[in-house]
């Protein structure tokens, strides 16, 4: 880590001087790029000189405690100083650590959040809801706010897919741990015999983006209006005020049917398109959202699983990081913290290695 901070404050350095030429002023680009690298590696070298000065006095600490000409008042002023230092050092070495794990460029964006129900028939769908539940629980403990943009509903009450808009603080930040499959073992009501069913629901976490970062070309787009559906997609609403947006080079279907408005409603699956052409630029091997959804969750299918709630034996294991709490109806009440935590402090670990191990 030392050799990797050593290589960051000699770029900042260089930045520095190169901010002093009369040449750069004239090359805007270039200084604007050169002014983002300078804040963005700033606190880090202010940090790392922190350290070295630290470390400065420690060294002196130590010679005057292992000098056997010095006076024994002072080496018991060195070896107090050393207890002070050493608890500073272990913090800086911390605020370090987090300092140099590269940035999610997404982080402070709101999302959208798609649940379907995977395998499993009914269910799933019920599941869906128990998830859907969780995750507005996990909303409103953060102050975020929710929205339902576009949802259908199975036959006896759950969800078949939804798709909700979630704004506030950090939100992909804490929420883009929740992509990919997530599996359930419950004996359901409707089993007689008492067997456990294992079901599945996809869960999808897109960053919003705004109008500025995705072109869409309006002659790409088709817009049809329809009327809103309930459960069973029964149509509920006989005026067409519900949305549906293709957009014809990619094939990308969205619709909304939240709002009363046609405008609102248009307004808001525009939203969504963006942030799935948006997804689907930054991976070039996706033609299709069905690609997109692929790599997040997968097929649905239970081996695919992220994490597993046992309803039998009470408990939530998050197979990525090999995390087991025996904690479910909590967690089911939206307390994920421990869970999101978890698996930043591993994820940002991984992402420290290898910044560390690549030159700077």
């Amino acid at each position: 880590m030392i050799e990797h901070l050593e290589t960051i404050e000699k770029k900042y350095e260089e930045i520095i001087n190169k901010l002093s030429l009369p040449e750069i002023f004239t090359d805007n680009t270039k200084y604007v790029f050169l002014l983002k690298e300078k804040s963005y590696l700033e606190p880090i070298v202010k940090k790392y000189k922190e350290y070295k000065g630290l470390l400065k006095r420690k060294n002196e600490a130590l010679e005057i405690v292992e000098d056997p000409n010095s006076d024994q008042e002072f080496k018991k002023l060195a070896r107090e100083e050393l207890k002070e230092i050493e608890k500073i050092e272990n913090n800086i070495t911390k605020e370090l650590r987090m300092l140099l794990i590269p940035k999610d460029p997404n982080d402070e964006k709101n999302v959208f959040l798609e649940i379907r129900a995977g395998a499993g028939g009914h269910e799933a769908s019920l599941f869906a809801q128990e998830l859907f539940r969780m995750y507005t629980k996990f909303a409103e403990k953060n102050n975020w706010k929710v929205e339902i943009l576009d949802e259908s509903l199975s036959e006896i009450g759950g969800i078949k897919e939804t798709i909700i808009s979630v704004s506030g603080k950090d939100v992909w930040k804490k929420l883009k741990w929740e992509r990919g499959v997530h599996r359930v073992q419950r004996v359901p009501k409707t089993e007689t015999s008492g067997r456990i069913h294992t079901s599945t629901v996809t869960v999808a976490v897109l960053p919003e983006v705004d109008e500025i970062e995705v072109n869409i070309n309006p002659k790409d787009l088709r817009i049809e209006a329809f009327g809103a559906s309930g459960p069973g997609g029964q149509n509920v609403n006989r005026n067409y005020t519900a949305i549906r947006i293709t957009h014809i080079p990619t094939g990308i279907v969205v619709s909304c049917q939240d709002e009363k408005s046609q405008h609102r409603n248009k307004e808001k699956a525009s939203r969504i398109l963006r942030s799935k052409l948006h997804e689907m630029a930054l991976n070039e091997q996706q033609a299709k959202i069905s690609e997109d959804r692929k790599k997040q969750v997968g097929n649905a299918e239970r081996a695919e699983k992220i994490r597993t709630y046992n309803f039998p034996q009470g408990r939530v294991t998050d197979h990525r990081i090999n995390l087991t709490l025996q904690k479910l109806q909590n967690i089911l009440d939206g307390n994920l913290d421990e869970i999101i935590d978890s698996l930043s402090e591993f994820y940002n670990s991984k992402a420290l290695e290898e910044t560390i191990a690549i030159p700077a």
